[in-house]
């Protein structure tokens, strides 16, 4: 008979527990540990032998230890003679490393994916990559699933009024796709912020292409690090004349002084965040980010993995 063991890592203690609690079936804690030099020690106190099991870890900050866990943990299973391992991993970092923007560059986004191959995963399940052709990096099972149905069930009961006074906007060209996903869900038009980026994590806000004034509008993004970007998106909406201004986003990175920004930003009204990357104490502090959960999405895409059934009719 098969049988599916859920093991946690160290990142995601609270959202694994809502994945358990939603699946009806006991998390396996590993024993994790750190020796005086900082290597990682393992070990999973649960038969797993011939079982499927689904490993819980978001490679979020700080990403290096969370990614080498994941391997250790992956490569503890292998060798306990697991049937199947699918790494869950909410938040894949190194995502943004996806291709060569200068010589002698790395694609860290295809080398974390060829480390969870070798190290014996089996199919990996993550939510809302920065990057689609990172799913082409590997040869094995990979389902991409989206935040979009928590995040818009939020929208539709705290923020919106009316559709036609509320509009959807991209923060750069490249998010216009994601923007139209929630657009046509909502009923709503779209706008895009016009961005230059002129450093890593240093980006200038320059035109709004579409028509916002008078109404509330909202920045769709996938993740939200510095907040540099979103701060600067959400002046540029105020002064073409947006009424409100809300943000949504998936990942929240946070890194310094993204808190700071947005407690600061008073043209920002809400910004809505998952539960991918825990959110710091300091963060729980700022009444205007709320948290949405992903535990539901997840369970069920882990369900219908292990019963072999679709994981893509969760979004139609």
């Amino acid at each position: 008979m098969r049988r599916i063991v859920l093991v946690s890592g160290s990142s995601i203690p609270q959202l694994s527990k809502k994945i358990s609690e939603f699946l009806d079936v006991p998390l396996v804690n590993p024993q994790i540990r750190k020796f005086a030099n900082g290597e990682i020690y393992c070990e999973v106190e649960k038969n797993v032998r011939g079982a499927d099991v689904f490993i819980l870890q978001s490679t979020c900050a700080p990403v290096n230890d969370s990614l080498m866990e994941l391997l250790i943990m992956i490569d503890a299973l292998k060798r306990a003679s697991a049937n199947s391992i699918t790494a869950v991993i909410p938040h894949y970092g190194y995502s943004r490393q996806d291709r060569k923007n200068a010589p002698r560059t790395p694609i860290t986004a295809k080398l974390v994916a060829d480390l969870l191959t070798v190290a014996g995963t089996s199919r990996v399940i993550t939510m809302d990559l920065h990057a689609g052709q990172v799913q082409g990096f590997f040869n094995i099972p990979f389902d991409n699933i989206f935040s979009s149905p928590v995040i818009l069930e939020h929208i539709r009961k705290n923020i919106l009024r009316d559709s036609n006074n509320l509009i959807c906007v991209s923060p750069d060209a490249g998010g216009v796709e994601r923007v139209r996903h929630y657009a046509k869900k909502l009923s709503t038009e779209i706008a895009m912020i016009d961005k230059r980026r002129t450093a890593p994590n240093v980006a200038q806000a320059m035109n709004v292409v579409g028509d916002v004034k008078g109404k509330d509008c909202i920045i769709i993004d996938d993740m939200i690090d510095t907040a540099g970007t979103l701060v600067q998106a959400a002046q540029a909406l105020k002064k073409n004349g947006a009424q409100r201004v809300f943000a949504a986003a998936t990942h929240a990175v946070f890194s310094d002084p993204a808190l700071t920004r947005i407690a600061e930003c008073a043209d920002l009204e809400e910004v809505i965040i998952t539960d991918t990357i825990p959110l710091t104490a300091e963060g729980r502090k700022i009444e205007k980010i709320k948290v949405v959960s992903t535990g539901d999405i997840l369970a069920k895409a882990i369900h219908r993995t292990f019963n072999h059934d679709s994981v893509s009719s969760l979004f139609i």
